[in-house]
């Protein structure tokens, strides 16, 4: 009985990671949102949040888990934008060290800003489960659109995203907040 219950779980976990595997989420075309909020870590993430901002997609952008000793001025010259549209629509979040933390300070940030929607851009693999964090932390009256940066990550970050995604699905089901 128990090999049998262990097979199972191994064909559900196999094939759930192909699902995983194949529903990669896309870029989001460019409908307006209240918020773009971009958590730091992947590349190309930063870019496409300050190509929507300046296209007017959204009002303001954050970028959530910025080293403390970065400030708008050195990202603005990483990235090649203005210090204006860093200074007008800009905020960086410096209190996330994680995606949990991540989905924490951008809910703070959209309650003290009054959004209703939010725009998440992060890369493609990692999306599934910044989104649960993110609406679980906000609830029901935020929408949450993701965003998938197209990226090229190694199996095992796969993997071990993947796994990360169940863990977390598991702990929010059953009211475990560890």
């Amino acid at each position: 009985m128990i090999r049998k219950l262990v097979g199972l779980l191994g064909v559900l976990w196999v094939g759930g990671f192909g699902v995983f595997l194949t529903m990669m989420p896309k870029p989001l075309d460019d409908r307006h949102t209240d918020a773009i909020v971009v958590p730091t870590g992947g590349a190309g993430r930063i870019d496409r949040g300050l190509a929507l901002l300046q296209r007017h997609a959204a009002k303001r952008m954050l970028v959530s888990g910025v080293a403390p000793e970065v400030t708008p001025g050195e990202l603005a010259a990483e990235y090649h934008v203005s210090s204006a549209l860093m200074a007008c629509c800009v905020d960086l979040g410096h209190e996330a060290v994680d995606t949990r933390s991540n989905a924490e300070e951008t809910a703070g940030w959209l309650r003290e800003h009054g959004y209703h929607t939010v725009r998440l851009v992060t890369s493609n693999w990692h999306l599934p489960r910044a989104r649960m964090e993110l609406v679980a932390a906000t609830g029901a009256d935020i929408t949450v659109l993701g965003d998938g940066v197209a990226s090229k990550p190694r199996f095992v970050t796969l993997l071990g995203e993947y796994n990360k995604l169940i863990v977390r699905r598991i702990a929010l089901l059953v009211g475990a907040d560890a």
